[in-house]
This record gives C-alpha cells, structure tokens and sequence, in this order.
C-alpha cells in the first residue's frame, strides 16, 4: 500500500480560498462552481490560476452584486470601476492602463499578500499537487468523458447540459474532475452524447 497523500481537491481548496476572501468582504457573493476556474486561463485577466486571479475574480464577483459594470470591449477592457474595487481588495496596478485590456493585470499589494499568507500557501501547495496530478496523464491515460469529445485538457469548451434545460459552456477534462451542479433543478450539468459517434 502507498504511503503517498493523495493531493488535495483544488476545488475545495479554491472554495476555502474564496470564503476567506468573503470574510473580509462579505457582500462578495458565493463562488459557485470553482471548478470553472481550474485548467483554463483567462487572456483577458491575464494571469494563470492562482491566489491573485481569484481575487481578481472576486473583484467581478462584488462588481456584479453592486451592479457596476467593471469591463468594456466584451470583458477584455478593465475600467476605472474595476480598479477601484481592486484596489479596495488589495490589488495594485501600474498608473497606466494596457491598450487592449485596461486595469486587468492586478497584483497583488504588500498588506493583501500578509491578510492572506495562510490562504495563499494551502493554495499554492494544492495547485502544485494538481499539476503533478495531471502531468501524469499520458496519451494511454484514461480522462473519462473528455476523451470522448477530443479535449486532452486544454480550454476548448464545450456544452454541457442539465435535466431542466439549462447549459453551461465548459472545458470536459474540467467536468470530468467533479460535478458542477446546476442552481435551477440541483442536477449536474453532463455533457450529451453525440449521436452517430463511432
């Protein structure tokens, strides 16, 4: 028998990640699906999966339940609002906006990286045993429903669908980690077969 641990579920870690963010800012509303944010980054947000894109993420998250409208350009440009609710959650950003895409590449200030150190070392431990995790697959490896529908993992997405009719776009290999459950009926989104595949 192994005497290896088995890595953490970066799900979870990301959910306990986002409730600490919460407890300093309550009205930041509940993350519900952090699977979502696992095996895609966001060209717009610019940065890989990390303690400083959830935050960033949050900064969408009170955005949203303000009812400030934070981005332009189709989410790519990120404005004035936006800046200013990250600097309110501890993001800094250089005096000048990138041309394409604004406010969007935040950092993460010197007080913020102190609140957060705990936070920010359980989920760097998780997200380096998820890469080891998945660095282990091999062409031979099975992924479940993500080889079905040709995704070895990276950000092609596809729909995925739940019993009262709602879908969601999603990468499969993502899906195929744990289930993202719909708020509607309470039923996991699936992605359906396709008919006539061999």
């Amino acid at each position: 028998m192994s005497t290896t641990q088995t890595p953490p579920v970066l799900a979870a870690e990301l959910a306990q990640a986002w409730a600490d963010i919460q407890r300093y800012h309550p009205e930041l509303p509940d993350l519900a699906a952090p699977e979502s944010l696992i095996g895609e980054s966001s060209s717009a947000c610019g940065h890989e999966l990390s303690f400083e894109r959830l935050l960033h993420e949050a900064v969408h998250g009170i955005a949203a339940a303000r009812g400030v409208r934070d981005t332009s350009r189709a989410g790519r440009y990120h404005n004035r609002r936006f800046l200013a609710i990250a600097e309110e959650l501890g993001l800094d950003h250089p005096e000048e906006p990138h041309p394409s895409s604004g406010f969007s590449l935040v950092t993460l200030n010197p007080e913020a990286k102190r609140r957060y150190r705990p936070t920010i070392d359980r989920l760097q431990r998780a997200l380096k045993a998820h890469t080891v995790a998945t660095a282990a697959d091999t062409p031979k490896s099975f992924r479940g429903p993500a080889a079905r529908h040709g995704s070895s993992g990276g950000g092609v997405r596809v729909k995925a669908v739940c019993d009262c009719g709602r879908n969601v776009r999603v990468v499969p290999s993502v899906l195929a980690q744990a289930p993202i459950v719909c708020g509607g009926c309470g039923k996991p989104f699936r992605i359906p077969e396709v008919v006539g595949a061999a």
